[in-house]
């Protein structure tokens, strides 16, 4: 039995305030920099002229400001998803380093630990932010099997895909990144002899050549 080819299309947004000022963001959000609107333009460069079916967002501003810069130049209608937020960092949010050491540094130190089932005070474990991403990815492939979508997220939601991917633990620590305005394809079909996800690429800013450094 042949399986289709199913591609997604990982796009982390644009550099915001936040990210700039390295200050935790998860579910608070802040607006794409000058620089960040500079990358995502030249991501939708990219994409201009690549085939996709659908154009699916986080439904947090960041993302959204994301895929409307890319749906200028590629056309397509943003479907929302809130499935491909960024973890909840609840108490956390808004604050760097420095402040979570000196205001939280009981949460802050379990939150080094990387117990996946450690819930931040206001906010998610890794586990339960885990599970709602690997549900869009696998209820997306199950609806729109040979389909292509492009992804607007987040750093820990593509974190996620790549440990469901490569059977990573949730206690390992991060092991691979995704830039701001990245692009990561992942594709599922048969491979190795059984039905699989495969990761293509991971973290390409070959587009970012050009943009505001």
């Amino acid at each position: 039995m042949s399986v289709p080819e199913t591609t997604l299309m990982l796009i982390r947004h644009g550099e915001t305030e936040w990210n700039r000022d390295r200050r935790f963001q998860g579910h608070g959000d802040s607006p794409l920099t000058a620089r960040g609107r500079d990358q995502t333009d030249a991501l939708g460069k990219r994409l201009a002229t690549a085939r996709f079916d659908q154009l699916i967002s986080s439904d947090l501003g960041r993302t959204q400001e994301t895929a409307g810069i890319i749906a200028g130049h590629t056309g397509h209608d943003i479907q929302t998803d809130p499935r491909l937020r960024e973890r909840h960092y609840g108490v956390l949010e808004g604050l760097n380093i420095q402040e979570i050491r000196r205001d939280h540094a009981a949460v802050y130190t379990q939150l080094i630990t990387e117990d996946p089932d450690f819930t931040i005070p206001g906010g998610q474990s890794h586990r339960q932010h885990y599970r709602a991403g690997i549900d869009f990815l696998e209820s997306w492939l199950l609806a729109h099997p040979g389909k292509t979508a492009a992804i607007v997220s987040h750093g820990g939601f593509l974190d996620n895909i790549f440990r469901y991917i490569a059977g990573l633990e949730l206690a390992a620590p991060r092991c691979v990144l995704a830039g701001n305005s990245s692009l990561s394809i992942i594709v599922h079909g048969q491979f190795y002899g059984s039905p699989r996800w495969i990761i293509r690429s991971w973290g390409d800013e070959g587009h970012l050549a050009g943009a505001t450094p």
